[in-house]
C-alpha cells in the first residue's frame, strides 16, 4: 500500500468531522464519543426526602397554603382570586438597564447596554426576561411559616421604600423594597454600581411576631429549556445550569437531565455559586461564603427549570433581625472580569476538552489585541506566530514532500512494473523510500500539528464574548459568525488547489481525482464555520504555500543539476 499525504489528509478530514461532532455532543451536554459515562459527582440524585423540610425543593410553595405545603422553594405562582398590584422600578447604569417588579422584588428584565442583539443590531442583548417565548429570571425569598402564615417569597407584594434609578454621586443606584407577611418583615436591597454587572442583593429578616421563627433564604435562577436561536449544527452553544463548589469544582448540567431526574451534582456546600450559562453570557447567584447551604435543581413547569440554593438563617427571636449579603452577576462571560469576582466563575467560559490549548491561545490573543486593537488582525498575527513556532517541523515535512515530487517518476515506474503484484509493488516502494531517505508520512506533519490549534481556536471563537460582533475589514463584521459572502472559503479553496499542485502528484488515478475534490469539500464545510477560524486557515495556507514553494524549487533545481 502506498502511503502519501493525500491518504492521510482524507483520514485527517474524517477524524476532524468526528471530533467536531463529538464537540457538538459534549457542548450540548451529551456523552462524549470517546469516553464512558462520567461518574456521578454525588452518590445519588437529590430527592425531596433528602433535604430538610424547610429547604425542600421538591414542590412549589403556594402563598397562603397550609404550612405543610409551604416548606419548599416556590415555583410558579398559584392562581389567586386577584393579582397583586405591580409597580415597575427601572434602574439605568452605564452598563445595564433593569426592570424590578415590586411583586416579589424580582428583576424581570435585564438589558446589557454594551452588547447588541445577535439578530437586530439596533437593540441590546436582553438576559432576564419574561416576555415572548423565553423565560429567564433570578428570584429570592424566604421558606418557612410562622403562626401568622407563609413568609415573604418571590410572589409576595413588596412596597418600594426608596428607589434611586440612576447613578448618583457615589457612582451607585439603590432600590429598597419591603414586605410584611407571616409575622416577618423582609427588606430586600438591590445595589447597582458604575461599570459593574454585579448586583448586591441584601436581605434583612426581622421577626415581628411573638414567637421565634426559623426561616431559610432561597436564591433561584429560572430558565426555559429552549435552544438559543443562534445555534446551528456547525456552531452549537451551551445553555444550561452550572455550579461550582470547592469540593467538586465546576459542574455542568443540562435541562434534559433535570427533566429526566438525572441531574447529578453537589447538594451541600458552604461556598461556591450557582448559575445559568447562556452563550457568551451568564447569570450567577454567589451566596455569602462559609454559609452552609443546600443546592437544588428542579423542573418548575413544562419547559421551565431552576437551579438554586437554600440557606438556613437559624433561629430568629421576636424583635430580632438577621441579615445576609448575596451577589448576583448577570453579564458577559468575560474571563478577566469573572476571575475577580469569585473562584471558579471564569470556568463558565467553556473551551471544551481543548482547554489546555485554548486558554494559552486566548491569552496570547489578548496580548496581541492590546497592541493591534482589531481581533481580525490579531488572528492574522497569531497565525504568523504559530507558523514561526512550528517552522522547523513544517520545513521538515515540506522537504519530505519535495523529495517525493523528485522521485515521483521512479514511483510511477515501480507501479507500472509491478501492477499485477501489489506485494512486490509495496516492497519496491518501501525500498525506494529507504534509498532516498524519504519519510512517506513526513508531509503530513504540517497538517497534523495544526489540528489541535485549529480546534482550540474554534472553541475560543465560540466562547469569547470579546469577539462577539468584532469586525475585521470590509465585509467581515463579526468574526464569530460565518462569512456572509463566502469570500474567505473561496480564497481557502484556491489556496488548497495551489497546495495540491505543489504536492507530489498521486500515482493512483483514483487518489488523483479525490485530491481535486478535497478543496471543494473543505470549502463547503468552511461556509458554516466562524469567519475568524477560516481567516486563520487562509493565512496559514498562504504562508505554507510560500514556504513549500521555496523548499520545492530548491530540491527540484538541485535534482536537475
Amino acid at each position: 500500500m502506498e502511503f502519501n499525504k493525500r491518504t492521510v489528509l482524507w483520514i485527517v478530514f474524517a477524524i476532524s468531522l468526528i471530533v467536531l461532532w463529538n464537540n457538538w455532543m459534549v457542548a450540548n451536554g451529551k456523552q462524549s464519543l470517546f469516553s464512558a459515562q462520567p461518574p456521578a459527582q454525588v452518590a445519588q440524585q437529590t430527592k425531596p426526602t433528602d433535604v430538610p423540610a424547610a429547604a425542600q425543593p421538591g414542590s412549589a410553595a403556594v402563598p397562603g397554603a397550609p404550612a405543610a405545603a409551604a416548606t419548599a422553594v416556590p415555583g410558579a405562582p398559584a392562581a389567586a382570586p386577584a393579582a397583586p398590584v405591580s409597580q415597575i422600578v427601572t434602574v439605568t447604569t452605564d452598563v445595564v438597564k433593569v426592570d424590578i417588579d415590586s411583586v416579589g422584588g424580582v428583576i424581570k428584565r435585564l438589558e446589557l447596554l454594551h452588547y447588541p442583539d445577535h439578530f437586530d443590531k439596533t437593540r441590546n442583548q436582553v438576559l432576564f426576561n419574561v416576555n415572548g417565548p423565553n423565560v429567564y429570571l433570578g428570584q429570592t425569598g424566604l421558606i418557612g411559616t410562622s403562626a401568622a402564615g407563609v413568609l415573604p417569597n418571590h410572589t409576595t407584594p413588596f412596597t418600594v421604600k426608596s428607589a434611586q434609578t440612576t447613578l448618583g454621586g457615589n457612582n451607585q443606584a439603590q432600590v429598597v423594597l419591603e414586605a410584611e407577611q407571616g409575622g416577618v418583615r423582609l427588606t430586600k436591597t438591590l445595589t447597582f454600581r458604575k461599570g459593574d454587572y454585579l448586583v448586591g442583593v441584601r436581605h434583612d429578616v426581622t421577626n415581628i411576631s411573638a414567637a421565634p421563627i426559623q426561616p431559610s433564604l432561597y436564591l433561584q435562577l429560572q430558565h426555559d429549556g429552549n435552544k438559543p436561536a443562534t445555534d446551528s449544527w456547525f456552531m452549537p452553544s451551551y445553555t444550561g445550569p452550572t455550579l461550582y463548589t470547592d469540593a467538586d469544582k465546576y459542574q455542568k448540567l443540562t435541562f434534559e437531565e433535570i427533566e429526566k431526574g438525572k441531574a447529578d451534582h453537589s447538594t451541600k456546600a458552604d461556598n461556591g455559586w450557582v448559575a445559568i450559562s447562556q452563550h457568551f453570557f451568564v447569570s450567577a447567584f454567589i451566596p455569602a461564603d462559609k454559609a452552609p447551604r443546600d443546592i437544588f435543581t428542579k423542573k418548575i413547569a413544562n419547559n421551565l427549570y431552576a437551579i438554586g440554593t437554600v440557606q438556613s438563617l437559624g433561629t430568629v427571636a421576636p424583635g430580632a433581625t438577621v441579615s445576609t449579603d448575596t451577589r448576583l452577576y448577570s453579564g458577559p462571560q468575560d474571563e478577566q472580569i469573572l476571575e475577580t469576582i469569585t473562584p471558579g466563575l471564569e470556568l463558565v467560559k467553556d473551551y471544551g476538552m481543548l482547554t489546555v490549548i485554548a486558554k494559552p491561545i486566548f491569552w496570547v490573543m489578548t496580548q496581541l489585541h492590546s497592541m493591534l486593537g482589531n481581533w481580525g488582525w490579531t488572528i492574522v498575527a497569531l497565525t504568523i506566530l504559530i507558523k514561526l513556532a512550528f517552522f522547523p517541523l513544517s520545513a521538515a515535512g515540506y522537504r519530505s514532500m519535495a523529495k517525493m515530487r523528485v522521485v515521483t517518476p521512479k514511483m510511477q515506474a515501480i507501479r507500472e512494473r509491478y501492477k499485477s503484484d501489489p506485494a512486490k509493488m509495496q516492497q519496491a516502494t518501501m525500498e525506494l523510500y529507504k534509498t532516498e531517505k524519504i519519510n512517506p508520512l513526513g508531509g503530513c506533519l504540517p497538517i497534523l500539528v495544526q489540528m489541535p490549534v485549529f480546534f482550540a481556536l474554534y472553541w475560543v471563537l465560540q466562547a469569547s464574548v470579546e469577539m462577539r460582533g468584532a469586525p475585521w475589514v470590509l465585509w467581515i463584521q463579526d468574526l464569530t459568525q460565518p462569512d456572509p459572502y463566502y469570500i474567505l472559503p473561496v480564497i481557502y479553496a484556491v489556496s488548497m488547489y495551489i497546495t495540491t499542485k505543489l504536492n507530489p502528484q498521486p500515482t493512483d488515478p483514483v487518489q488523483a481525482k479525490m485530491m481535486l475534490f478535497m478543496p471543494i469539500a473543505f470549502s463547503v464545510v468552511f461556509f458554516f464555520f466562524p469567519s475568524g477560524l477560516v481567516l486563520y486557515w487562509v493565512v496559514n495556507n498562504i504562508l505554507s504555500i510560500a514556504q513549500q514553494w521555496v523548499i520545492t524549487r530548491k530540491f527540484e533545481s538541485g535534482a536537475a543539476k
